[in-house]
């Protein structure tokens, strides 16, 4: 296992962010390169470049008006909010200025797609098993684990990152590099959420690629675009997210075969997304809420501190444990109408006897536990014992001596 620098503050990061950051400010300010720009339109015509007089097209095929409006409204309102909030550092801009490019270059090559194979969109997906809990609370594990039953499907790092498919596809090659080049910039973010460019992975990607605010909002200080999008009707994201998962199901040949699904942010939007899946399984992970705030707040600010100088820990703090708290109201109210099967999983009991809880688990919504599902189980957990994560702990009883000995 690679040794790691010891992560000594919640907002330590590597020395390389600093000299990246500087070389990229003398750049601009000697004009060696051009300073990127955050501007809505800007942004649209570098991403669109490549697809001539077919960029209207792709902007619309196999969306709603009414979707296309929505990505159009948030994208603007996005780039006000880290243009006048985030005080990004110039690697920040530039990381942001890359993102964005990417969602949008992304969602056009999706419309192009779709305008040649409508029939993508047609697919007929098995029901997926959703796996909904605040980041931190367990979820990761409860999803690898469901997902390592060969009757189910799961969406891969490498799908989350590019979702487009292509011919050949590369798109393995592609999240390996993207996570050679993360793990460089960020050498912690291992023992925070491990990767693996053909592991199973969290969608979080796809419902960014409809500009959901939570992928944002966790590495950016925007409370203004976080509480412009709260405030949005989230339908359109999710009629996107179930084209995404209807193209790449039918791509990897894994349509009948229900997936299982996982964004901590789904919390938040449960209701709009049970409309969408209405005949889903609902795992719910839960674990002790200032456990959950301590590692979240790590998370977070590991993110937040390679972007911007000026990180505010208590600002950090407070902000997701409003976040947490919505969450965990709208997750309530859209519980409390659903009337199907929800099997609930405690992070500590989980601990303490996984397959005990895992066969609750599928007896409670209704699916049959086989040898088979057992076994790939069992080798995933052997796997996770030798986990980078596992270092997180030891980080979260470092933060916590630093937070008592400044009191």
């Amino acid at each position: 296992m690679t040794a790691h620098p010891t992560r000594s503050h919640p907002l330590a990061r590597a020395p390389i962010v600093d000299r990246l950051s500087g070389w990229l400010g003398t750049a601009w300010q000697r004009g060696w390169l051009p300073v990127p720009s955050l501007d809505p339109n800007e942004l649209w015509h570098s991403a669109a470049k490549g697809f001539g007089d077919r960029s209207e097209e792709a902007e619309q095929a196999g969306r709603d008006p009414e979707d296309v409006a929505d990505f159009r409204l948030r994208l603007e309102a996005l780039c006000q909010a880290v243009t006048e909030e985030a005080r990004l550092n110039p690697l920040g801009k530039a990381m942001a200025w890359g993102q964005l490019v990417r969602v949008i270059r992304n969602r056009l090559r999706f419309g192009a797609l779709w305008a040649e194979r409508p029939e993508l969109l047609a697919t007929k997906l098995a029901p997926p098993i959703i796996v909904i809990g605040h980041m931190r609370s367990g979820t990761t594990r409860i999803h690898k684990l469901l997902a390592a039953d060969p009757g189910h499907s799961a969406t891969r790092y490498c799908d989350a990152s590019h979702p487009v498919p292509s011919f050949p596809d590369m798109r393995r090659l592609k999240g390996a590099f993207d996570l050679m080049i993360m793990r460089r910039i960020n050498p912690w973010i291992d023992t925070i959420h491990p990767m693996a460019s053909g592991e199973v992975e969290e969608e979080l990607g796809w419902i960014a690629a409809a500009l959901n605010h939570s992928i944002y909002e966790s590495q950016w200080r925007i409370p203004g675009y976080s509480a412009f999008s709260e405030a949005l009707d989230p339908a359109p994201i999710y009629r996107e997210f179930a084209r995404m998962l209807k193209t790449d199901a039918t791509h990897r040949r894994l349509a009948s075969r229900p997936r299982v699904l996982k964004v901590p942010a789904f919390s938040e939007d449960l209701a709009t997304l049970l409309t969408q899946f209405p005949d889903a399984r609902i795992v719910i992970a839960e674990r002790q809420k200032e456990a959950v705030l301590r590692s979240a707040v790590s998370l977070v600010a590991n993110q937040m501190a390679i972007q911007s100088d000026e990180c505010d820990l208590t600002w950090i703090e407070n902000e997701w444990r409003r976040k947490l708290e919505l969450r965990e109201a709208r997750m309530a109210a859209a519980l409390d109408r659903w009337k199907k099967p929800v099997a609930r999983l405690h992070f500590d009991d989980l601990n303490a006897n996984w397959e005990r809880e895992i066969r609750r688990t599928y007896r409670e919504i209704g699916i049959s536990l086989s040898g088979e599902a057992l076994a790939a189980m069992r080798r995933e957990m052997s796997g996770s014992e030798r986990g980078q994560h596992r270092a997180h702990s030891a980080q979260l009883a470092h933060f916590a001596k630093i937070t008592a000995t400044a009191g």
